[in-house]
């Protein structure tokens, strides 16, 4: 992905972001658009980290990434703890990047 792509997708992103609210005025959106949007965030959040932790330039691919993710999620389900998490995640990732 290049630079020019990633500025146009935050470009559209903070147009929407900036637009929604004012086209809206005091209205809000309806309850079951609402509810459907944010129904729809976790998978596709889900979906977003999947394609990039299980694929390398267009293949499938498993490596020391999924070995500090499944590690990350070890360590926040039992310990509640995202930045114990994030650094668990990290120190995985590397120690098995040198084996």
């Amino acid at each position: 992905m290049s630079w020019l792509t990633v500025g146009a997708v935050a470009a559209v992103c903070f147009a929407l972001r900036v637009t929604a609210p004012i086209a809206l005025r005091e209205r809000g959106l309806p309850s079951g658009l609402e509810r459907r949007l944010d129904a729809a965030v976790p998978p596709l959040l889900a979906a977003l980290v999947a394609v990039q932790l299980f694929t390398d330039r267009g293949r499938a691919a498993v490596d020391s990434r999924a070995a500090g993710v499944a590690a990350a999620a070890v360590v926040y389900l039992a310990r509640r703890s995202l930045v114990l998490a994030l650094t668990t995640a990290a120190l995985v990732t590397a120690l098995v990047r040198l084996l």
